[in-house]
């Protein structure tokens, strides 16, 4: 094994590909990031994919930058992540048959609302532990066999994305548990597809071949490869996968340590060894997957968070030019709890129940913007409790703090509300790469720089604010 202590991380997410080298410290040392967005289906331009060829060529472009400002002689291996779901269909002899489907794409729509045809849901959920979402694997492996049954028939291995360019590295082809996890296709207990799911959907589980742990050496670069990115031949390529998986595991987080990731979309997971699957974890939109290390499982849910404070900041507060975010909250922090009176129902957007039922109430005469963008804070800070609630529930376990991670982190009043309203402590990381950390850990371990992912994270100095309840 090389003993040098620098990963090459390739993340591929919806809007850029990147290459990251980063060292055992957990220091980015290089990057480059080039845009990426869905194409056009070439068989039917409506809906959208992938173009992986595409995707590739900017991997190669962006890792021959990175390499020539690092020594080569200290890379210790390479891995991959991509965001979940999405793979595709490949022959016996590596030919991809068709793009992969983007799960940005409506085709899927359908399948997952009539899979009662195949599986009741209550059913599907209790076995997977997966939400019901319309881009779930599942509903592209039945689109799959209902409309293209001479390419599942003629198709000898089903590919993750992080496995699609792993095999462009290696020329092997290995998929890994954690992109297994968000198919809606395994069981949860045994980390396998379930042959259950499976033969309901008439699809082999042998087409998805053998399925590796997170650490797992798949091989090493090709001498093609080698070409193509600029990394030595040779070079050992590390299972990692999922994304979201290696974001909680590079926060830090420990077993029963909710983990909020704040953006957009604000998601709330915790490891656990525990776990519920029923009809009540269904109705409350609980998701579950497989944690990167065997034996815990990350339970989640999320709604939108920071798109609703996008709208608020563009619809009552577009006359402020400069320093908008901080005006926002300061203003804010002059009313009181409560807003006096003035009250958001925070479901601007709801995905897995019908249509969105946002609303304020509470407004007089008197109510101020101000008001409003606290309501806003408090009504989302409500909605971290209640899945915190939940989520203690699923998992049998109660939370002593919450880890908080991306840009919704960053605001102050936000983060005292947090801790209010859940009653624990927020802690706010100081880690903006906590995905490409998370996964280089795994390949420090691999590699023989640690003997385990848990030990090459003691080496991570975590810079840490602690918000307290009861700051407000």
């Amino acid at each position: 094994m090389p003993k040098g202590d620098i990963v090459i991380v390739f993340d591929c997410g919806a809007t850029n590909v990147r290459a990251i080298a980063i060292n055992s410290k957990g220091s980015v040392i290089a990057s480059e990031s080039l845009p990426n967005s869905p194409s056009p289906d070439p068989f039917y331009p409506a809906y959208r994919i992938w173009n992986v060829e595409e995707i590739w060529k900017k991997m190669c472009i962006a890792s021959g930058k990175v390499v020539s400002r690092i020594n080569k002689g200290n890379i210790a291996g390479i891995t991959v992540t991509t965001f979940g779901v999405d793979g595709t269909l490949f022959d016996k002899n590596g030919k991809m048959l068709y793009p992969v489907i983007s799960w940005q794409c409506e085709r899927t729509n359908p399948v997952m609302e009539n899979i009662g045809k195949y599986i009741p849901l209550v059913d599907l959920y209790k076995i997977t532990g997966v939400l019901p979402f319309t881009f779930n694997t599942i509903n592209k492996i039945i689109w799959f066999t209902e409309n293209k049954p001479d390419l599942t028939e003629k198709s000898s291995m089903f590919l993750f994305m992080p496995s699609i360019f792993s095999y462009f590295l290696t020329g092997e082809m290995i998929n890994d548990t954690t992109m297994a996890g968000t198919s809606m296709l395994t069981e949860l207990p045994s980390r396998q597809f379930s042959v259950e799911v499976l033969d309901r959907i008439g699809f082999p589980a042998e087409k998805f071949g053998r399925i590796v742990e997170p650490g797992t050496l798949t091989g090493t670069i090709s001498k093609k490869a080698s070409l193509e990115t600029g990394i030595k031949a040779g070079t050992p390529v590390v299972a990692t996968g999922h994304d979201t998986q290696f974001a909680i595991f590079g926060s830090g987080a420990e077993k029963n340590q909710p983990v909020l990731s704040s953006g957009t979309w604000e998601i709330l997971m915790v490891r656990s060894e525990n776990f519920e699957s029923g009809k009540e974890q269904l109705d409350l939109s609980i998701t579950t997957e497989l944690d990167s290390r065997p034996g815990l499982y990350d339970i989640g849910c999320q709604w939108i968070a920071s798109g609703i404070i996008e709208w608020a900041r563009k619809t009552l507060f577009g006359d402020i030019k400069k320093h908008v975010y901080e005006t926002m909250i300061s203003g804010a922090e002059k009313v009181p709890a409560g807003c006096n009176g003035v009250k958001v129902v925070p479901k601007f957007y709801e995905e897995l129940k019908g249509k969105p039922e946002g609303r304020i109430t509470g407004l007089t005469l008197e109510s101020t913007r101000d008001e409003i963008y606290r309501a806003i804070l408090e009504s989302l800070s409500q909605r971290l409790a209640d899945g915190k609630e939940v989520l203690e529930k699923a998992g049998r376990f109660r939370a002593e703090s919450i880890l908080c991670v991306g840009g919704g982190s960053k605001n102050r009043l936000w983060n005292r509300l947090r801790a209010d309203y859940t009653g624990v402590p927020v802690k706010i990381i100081d880690q903006k790469e906590t995905t490409v950390l998370g996964a280089s850990l795994f390949v420090q371990a691999a590699c023989g720089n640690a003997s385990s992912p848990e030990e090459a994270g003691k080496a991570i100095n975590y810079k840490t604010e602690i918000v307290e309840p009861g700051t407000r």
